[in-house]
Formats: structure tokens, C-alpha cells, sequence
């Protein structure tokens, strides 16, 4: 099974922009619908041009938004210079949430992509996640 990661936009330039000068993704394909395809992550990342306001489904209240929202669902980007990342995403719109932080695993900072989107970059140091202990690491033998 494969996965794709879709993420609406209502300026696709300035998204395209963002994601390949902000965190070096570049593009595949661009179909005239709209609809850009990056490449360079683990998986594709589709861009996807929507009007601020329409429905994302027939008969539903709500609309899109691109002001600051939350979801369950969020992207991390690994990359090897979180502090260098974290300064080309600014100067590309990010809004910068939680600064870089310094975690057993490595660091993390929280940002919001230019359309109200969380993200997260991650830079891992030493064991990466194998330094968090698990579940199993505290059962007696």
C-alpha cells in the first residue's frame, strides 16, 4: 500500500514555494487543474488549489479556512539542520509555535505552514527513537 499526503492550498505559488525552497522538496508534476505533485519526502505530497471558503464536501457547513486551525493530524519532516530549516521556513511564511526544543531522541520545533497547517520538524541525534524507553524496558525479566 502506498500513501499520499494532500494538502489544500488557496495560493498555489506561494505553497509551491514554500515547500521546496522551505524544506527542499521538488516538483513532479503540475496538472492544470490545480493540482501539484512534490517529490522528495517518503511519500508524494500533493498540492491541491481550493478556494478559501468552498465546501470540502457537498452538503457540509463547514468550510475551508487557511487562518490557523487545528487537527489530529499533522506532518513531521525529518531534516538534518533543524535550525537552518526552521530560518528558511520563516522567510517563507511560516509562523513559528513552539521554538526548538531539545528531546531525548533529538529536537523538535512546531510551525504552521503558510495555509494554517501544523507541522513539526524533527532532527534526530545519537539513537533517534530507539533512546526512548519502552513499555517492555521496564518489565522485570
Amino acid at each position: 500500500m502506498n500513501i499520499r499526503i494532500c494538502i489544500d492550498v488557496n495560493d498555489m505559488e506561494r505553497a509551491v514555494a514554500f515547500y521546496t525552497e522551505g524544506l527542499g522538496l521538488h516538483c513532479g508534476r503540475r496538472f492544470q487543474s490545480g493540482f501539484v505533485e512534490l517529490l522528495g519526502a517518503g511519500s508524494p505530497i500533493d498540492l491541491l488549489l481550493q478556494t478559501e471558503g468552498s465546501r470540502p464536501l457537498p452538503g457540509q457547513a463547514a468550510t475551508r479556512s487557511y487562518q490557523r486551525h487545528w487537527t489530529p493530524v499533522h506532518l513531521d519532516f525529518v531534516v538534518d539542520d533543524i535550525d537552518a530549516a526552521v530560518s528558511r521556513l520563516l522567510l517563507h511564511g511560516a509562523v513559528l509555535e513552539q521554538p526548538v526544543t531539545d528531546r531525548i531522541w533529538g529536537r523538535i520545533a512546531g510551525l504552521a505552514d503558510p495555509f494554517g497547517h501544523g507541522i513539526d520538524l524533527l532532527q534526530f541525534t545519537g539513537r533517534g527513537y530507539d533512546a526512548i524507553p519502552s513499555s517492555q524496558d521496564s518489565l522485570p525479566s
